[in-house]
């Protein structure tokens, strides 16, 4: 057996391996589960096509112009996220779409309906407020038996719909206990349940994922995403951009009540963005970097960088991290490719923040 006083310094990396990644743009001055997967309780109804269409939309309030001009297209089978700051018009312009506001300019289509024109749109929309208030005198099953009475569903096909609902949303046990002692968590999934009682072709949902757990969000993901698969229409606003990033397929981004860009969320992931790149060995790695012209920066938070020259004399390897440039998942992987076989100890690659987070900030970022 050998002693720490035999071992041989480890190889250098070979810092002459240039990696395949492009140089990027210049700088500016969930745990596993063992529960079924969720499933959307059908209706007998099957669902019509049509998205929505907003062109030049405005409402103001006083002085105040919470939407100033918004374009929209949201298409049927897929999962739209609307994404702004706060203040920015998302909530005034889900008004507008759900029928409950009238523009003040601009024309709006949802699922081939006007919301202004009478009770067609509101028939085939389902809309999830980001607070939800209740009937304190009734409970969690006559709130959605009442709904469904609204809708103009049978007696008989309301109590069953609102069991289903109940059931999907992990609300059986509390079916019949008053709406106004639940909690936030499960107001909201009572609330995702009352949107979807009429089984609608357009859901409007406002900050759905507020409150709820781990495991709920999960599973508002999975609906989200069946209900799309089915070809509905859905458009979500959340200021939880991670979670949309997992189960959008188009965004829009509004500031300042304007659309200020529109795109698949697939397109979103080739755009330039940081990410993390953590190694057993930080002075090696950087050592690499540095010969292989590959920007990289000190991740957030962490002590400054020191002096990265090959060392006279071999010191024990510190582990570490920097932030990268990348622009997709291609040159990620050339990235790692290379760095492991330059012999870089890499222990994992990963975004350091999602695309339409990116996305976002860099759009802020713009408008400053």
């Amino acid at each position: 057996m050998s002693t720490s006083d035999d071992r041989t310094p480890p190889a250098e990396p070979d810092a002459t391996a240039a990696p395949s990644v492009p140089a990027p743009p210049p700088a500016d001055p969930s745990p596993p589960t063992t529960r079924p997967p969720v499933t959307v309780p059908p209706t007998s109804s099957s669902p019509a096509h049509g998205g929505i269409v907003a062109r030049g939309v405005r409402r103001s309030f006083g002085a105040v112009h919470a939407v100033a001009g918004v374009d929209l297209d949201v298409r049927p089978g897929a999962v739209t996220a609307l994404v702004g700051p706060n203040g920015s018009g998302k909530t005034t312009l889900l008004l507008v779409l759900a029928g409950l506001l009238v523009p003040d300019a601009g024309t709006v289509s949802v699922a081939g309906h006007d919301p202004t024109a009478g009770p067609a749109a509101r028939a085939v929309t389902g809309w999830m407020p980001d607070s939800f208030g209740t009937w304190d005198s009734l409970t969690a099953r006559e709130v959605l038996t009442t709904v469904g009475a609204a809708y103009r569903l049978t007696p008989e096909h309301a109590e069953h719909r609102a069991a289903e609902l109940l059931d999907l949303v992990h609300l059986r046990e509390l079916a019949d206990s008053p709406a106004h002692v639940l909690s936030r968590g499960q107001k909201q999934r009572l609330g995702l349940a009352r949107a979807l009682v009429h089984d609608p072709q357009v859901l409007l949902l406002d900050e759905p994922a507020s409150g709820l757990d781990p495991r709920s969000r999960v599973d508002l993901r999975e609906l989200l995403r069946e209900l799309a698969a089915r070809g509905r229409t859905v458009l979500v606003s959340s200021h939880v951009l991670v979670e949309l990033d997992e189960m959008a397929d188009d965004a829009v981004f509004i500031s300042q009540g304007r659309t200020v860009a529109a795109q698949e969320v697939a397109a979103v992931a080739t755009q330039w963005r940081p990410w993390r790149l953590r190694t057993l060995d930080l002075d090696a790695l950087v050592r690499w970097l540095e010969a292989a012209h590959v920007p990289w920066q000190p991740e957030p938070g962490a002590p400054p960088v020191g002096d990265f020259s090959p060392p006279d004399e071999v010191r024990p390897a510190r582990p570490g991290g920097v932030v990268v440039q990348l622009d997709t998942e291609a040159t990620a992987a050339a990235l790692l490719r290379d760095a492991v076989g330059a012999g870089v100890p890499i222990a994992s690659l990963a975004p350091a923040s999602g695309a339409l987070e990116s996305a976002y900030l860099a759009l802020e970022e713009e408008r400053r």
